[in-house]
C-alpha cells in the first residue's frame, strides 16, 4: 500500500470479498470476505482460493481500500493470463495482479496507490 508520492501507507484498510469456485458469492454470511489494515510497512498479505469465473464475469476479487482519514477506493484486482479478461466489461489491464508459483501453489501481488490527505 503505497501512496502516489511511493509512501509506505500503514493503518489502511483493506475489505476483500469474492465468490466460490462455484461463481457464488455468500451474501448471507462472511464466506470468502474479510478485512484487516496494512501492516507499518504498507504490506498485507491474503490467503484465498482462486474464485471461478461465471457468466459474464471473468476471474476477480472485490477490495475496498482506505487510508486513514481519506476517501475509499472500490476496485476488483483482476488475474493475468485469463482468456475472459478479454470479455469483461468491468475488467481494466492495470487492475491485473501479478502472479507467481509459490511451491505448487500461486502467489500474486498487487500494489495499491492511494492519493491520501
Amino acid at each position: 500500500m503505497l501512496s502516489t508520492h511511493c509512501k509506505p501507507i500503514p493503518g489502511a484498510l483493506l475489505d476483500f470479498w469474492q465468490c466460490d469456485d462455484a461463481g457464488e458469492y455468500d451474501n448471507s454470511g462472511y464466506r470468502l470476505r474479510g478485512h484487516q489494515f496494512s501492516d507499518a510497512a504498507g504490506g498485507y498479505r491474503l490467503e484465498t482460493i482462486v474464485p471461478a469465473i461465471y457468466p459474464g464475469r471473468t476471474r476477480h476479487i472485490h477490495v475496498k481500500v482506505q487510508a486513514p482519514s481519506s476517501p475509499v477506493l472500490t476496485t476488483q484486482v483482476y488475474f493475468p493470463g485469463v482468456p475472459e479478461n478479454q470479455h469483461d466489461f468491468l475488467f481494466r489491464r492495470e487492475l491485473l495482479m501479478a502472479l507467481r508459483d509459490d511451491g505448487g501453489t500461486q502467489a500474486g501481488r498487487f500494489d495499491f496507490l492511494l492519493k491520501i490527505g
